[in-house]
């Protein structure tokens, strides 16, 4: 039920953003009880506070962006130890793996033979 909770409680919010009506705890629970959703109590009292400290705004524009902050951090790793020369010698050795797997595949009889 906590599942069910959360996602009325989301669309309240979004609902109250989108109408430009200030997000209380109340105004969730309203709006979650006239959608005939059952809900635990403490659930508006949470989203009302995420809300008060978050732009819900930019929450909803942004939530396909991800975090991405681990990307940058292991791509500068390889730059500091010495660039494209370390990077080069992991694509070799890729490459190798790749060619022997191709050439494990024909042991010189089939399946049905």
């Amino acid at each position: 039920m906590s599942t069910v909770g959360e996602l009325a409680c989301s669309y309240a919010v979004m609902i109250l953003e989108d109408e430009g009506i200030a997000i209380t705890a109340d105004k969730i629970a309203t709006l979650v009880k006239a959608a005939g959703v059952e809900i635990e109590s403490y659930w508006p009292m949470l989203f009302a506070k995420m809300a008060d400290k978050r732009n819900v705004t930019d929450l909803i524009m942004n939530v396909g962006a991800g975090g991405g902050g681990g990307a940058p951090v292991s791509a500068a790793a390889p730059a500091a130890a010495g660039g494209a020369a370390a990077a080069a010698p992991a694509a070799e050795e890729k490459k190798k793996e790749e060619v022997a797997e191709e050439s494990d595949g024909d042991l010189g009889f089939g399946l049905f033979d």
